[in-house]
């Protein structure tokens, strides 16, 4: 399987084909800003991350974490290490996945179990070195073969995740989820955290700066500022990227264009199919047909 050094082609070829591709990503691999792609996406942490932003949930990251993200969660890497940044990123169609699972073993529930254990799960250096031991094999896989060496050793590394996947998420105590770490103080950590919860209760109704500074009792220039600082992301790409995420669950449910784009909160329909054109890549309409 060829080896991408850009996770945009990588994202591409797995819509593209509808299989399953790899990416190796260093610092020259800008991170991207907040989106959604429609395809799963499961990002492990070689070195240099430090905070990642997953819908409303904002998590630190170590060496060996790895996070599994589906095709309707907005995300972005909101901090990096400014000298190494290294990190291995499958991207996965869900077609593909759900055609390899059986009726014993849905190798989607990574993508799907959050109340427990969240997106992430921090793998020991057994099982770090047993993950790099399945992707080198399938990046090396060549001759006679090759396609389904490659396709029984994904099938392989998917069985393995999953499985610490699902004794975590029973485990008797839950993993701790969301955990800032940045220099702001733990006010201010409090803060974007209630501005992040009300942001999502109310994503239905109009939101603006001005309604949130009013809501918090904080000037316009501080709640941009601390929101910027904890989650690397401003909060009008935030607003805009989640009410997408919903658009596309509403369409995929047989929700009309018109229907999506008011139950998702967008209140001018000629910014909705701009905004979500530009973030999905198709029109919501065509994402509706793609989706029946």
């Amino acid at each position: 399987m060829k080896e991408y050094s850009s996770c945009q082609a990588a994202i591409d070829a797995c819509i593209s084909q509808q299989y399953f591709s790899v990416s190796h990503l260093y610092n020259d691999d800008k991170p991207m800003s907040m989106h959604i792609h429609d395809c799963y996406e499961i990002y492990y942490s070689v070195c240099g991350g430090k905070q990642f932003l997953i819908d409303n949930r904002s998590y630190s990251i170590q060496d060996g974490d790895i996070f599994f993200i589906n095709q309707f969660e907005s995300h972005h890497l909101s901090k990096i290490d400014s000298q190494v940044h290294e990190r291995i990123v499958l991207s996965i169609s869900p077609v593909f996945l759900k055609n390899l699972s059986s009726a014993a073993t849905d190798l989607n529930y990574c993508f799907s179990c959050r109340d427990q254990i969240g997106h992430k799960l921090s793998l020991n250096p057994e099982q770090q070195k047993r993950f790099l031991y399945h992707i080198h094999k399938i990046l090396s896989a060549s001759g006679f073969g090759s396609d389904l060496v490659e396709r029984a050793s994904f099938m392989e590394l998917m069985v393995f995740l999953n499985r610490i996947f699902y004794r975590k998420a029973h485990e008797n105590h839950a993993e701790e989820l969301p955990v800032y770490k940045t220099e702001e103080s733990p006010s201010k950590h409090q803060q974007v955290d209630d501005i992040l919860t009300y942001i999502n209760q109310n994503i239905h109704e109009p939101l603006t700066i001005e309604d949130l500074s009013a809501h918090f009792y904080l000037s316009a220039s501080y709640l941009c500022r601390i929101f910027k600082a904890n989650t690397g992301t401003t909060i009008n790409k935030y607003i805009t990227a989640k009410r997408i995420t919903i658009a596309k669950i509403l369409l995929a449910e047989g929700y009309t264009v018109g229907e999506a784009c008011e139950k998702s909160g967008f209140n001018d329909y000629s910014n909705f199919l701009k905004s979500f054109t530009r973030a999905v890549g198709i029109s919501p309409k065509k994402y509706a047909q793609f989706s029946a």
